[in-house]
């Protein structure tokens, strides 16, 4: 199985304890090597909204991210969640006209900014001075100058906190603390720590598919339905809703549902996005992890229309999100039970996944013995709703063709 990954540096304030991380990029092979550095940012706020969660990489931390020109000009950059990232503009970024209405715009918003790996010069204290009321953090190299020191006193009157960086050694940090820096970063406290998660990219043209049909305001069942087609995109919409500090006061049934609540324009900027980060895969190839979710979701769907053949959307919902959220623990490499305690869900869908109760509970213990082949459960089950014998073998293979289909997509379309 592919992995994706990200690096976690810890900033440690002058108790020693981590009051931050900066999460930095890492390619396939676990190196910094990059195409530019806009897929960087983006593919690592993608990272820990999608992919990791901002509770297992952050806990109740912020996180630094390096942003260059072009991102911050991005409108996308608006729907980044602000309630995690620090966004620590490269100090090689000029501060022109375009750049400051946009910090402006920003910090408006309630946005925190910093100004990343600077060289704290006159020259480039005098830059940044008309914009300090807007900065809450500069990450700055450490020296012995006295000019370094004025500019810090500076920074603080204004109430920005400063962060020494590059801290390889004890020498360092001492004159860092000298300097009276608010935090620290560097190899002398520790190594980056690489974190690793699997990689299931959804196809590129499915999720413009999906932004064309939000964008275009289509009916939401078309929106919900091309959803429930690439379980990639659901299980990182999931993850996203955990991540992104969403408070619903309703407690999610399914994925029409959570268009809801969240809305097209939302739902639309978080697909962008994916591909500005990158994460999405120009090929037709799709993880077996994603082809066993999509399995699951269409047998516990067939199923229930079997038994219950008026089954409304919103049950029909339901059972669908039993099957797509019944890997997330493989998925994410935590425990299922922690996964549900943070996502809004119903009371039937965690019942069913945790303890197999209720109808959905019993639907999924088929669809589990279906892979286990265990066929004394599966005739009680026949039994029990007086179905006609080899039935649930039928849906079997209906939902075969249909993960079929997922699997080689460019044959269906032709």
């Amino acid at each position: 199985m592919k992995h994706v990954y990200v690096a976690r540096q810890p900033v440690l304030d002058k108790k020693s304890n981590i009051c931050a991380y900066e999460i930095l990029y890492r390619d396939s092979n676990q190196t910094n090597r990059v195409e530019n550095d806009r897929y960087a940012s983006a593919s690592v706020i993608s990272s820990v909204l999608n992919r990791f969660g901002t509770k297992r990489i952050l806990g109740d931390k912020h996180a630094f991210v390096k942003i260059d020109e072009k991102f911050l000009l991005n409108d996308i950059i608006f729907s980044i969640p602000k309630e995690f990232f620090i966004f620590s503009i490269f100090s090689s970024v000029k501060m022109s006209k375009k750049i400051v209405e946009r910090i402006e715009q920003l910090h408006a918003k309630g946005y925190i900014i910093a100004i990343d790996n600077l060289a704290l010069t006159e020259e480039a204290m005098s830059e940044y001075t008309p914009l300090l009321a807007h900065l809450s953090y500069f990450k700055i190299f450490i020296d012995k100058s006295v000019e370094l020191k004025k500019s810090i006193q500076t920074l603080h009157a204004k109430n920005i906190k400063v962060i020494g960086v590059k801290i390889e050694d004890e020498i360092n940090f001492e004159l860092a603390k000298a300097l009276s820096c608010d935090a620290f970063e560097g190899y002398y406290f520790a190594q980056p720590k690489i974190m690793e998660n699997a990689e299931y990219n959804p196809t590129r043209m499915a999720v413009l598919r999906l932004y064309n049909i939000l964008m275009e305001d289509r009916n939401i069942d078309e929106a919900a339905d091309e959803f429930e087609k690439n379980p990639e995109i659901t299980v990182q919409l999931l993850q996203f809703i955990n991540s992104a500090a969403f408070s619903f006061r309703k407690k999610i049934s399914s994925i029409h549902h959570v268009i809801v609540l969240i809305g097209r324009i939302q739902l639309a900027k978080w697909l962008m996005l994916m591909i500005y980060s990158k994460s999405v895969s120009s090929s037709f190839e799709v993880s077996p992890l994603m082809l066993m979710v999509k399995n699951r979701t269409e047998l516990m769907e067939r199923i229930l229309k079997e038994i219950r053949p008026d089954a409304r959307s919103n049950m029909l919902g339901e059972a669908y999100m039993v099957g797509v959220l019944s890997l997330m623990d493989t998925i994410f490499s935590m425990p299922l039970e922690e996964i549900l305690q943070n996502i809004n869900i119903s009371d039937e869908v965690k019942d069913a996944l945790l303890n197999d109760a209720g109808l959905f509970g019993e639907i999924y213990k088929v669809v589990r013995s279906v892979e286990k082949m265990d066929i004394n459960t599966i005739v009680d089950f026949e039994m029990k709703y007086k179905l006609a014998p080899n039935k649930i073998k039928n849906i079997i293979m209906t939902a075969i063709e249909e993960v079929a289909k997922l699997e080689n997509p460019s044959e269906n379309e032709e």
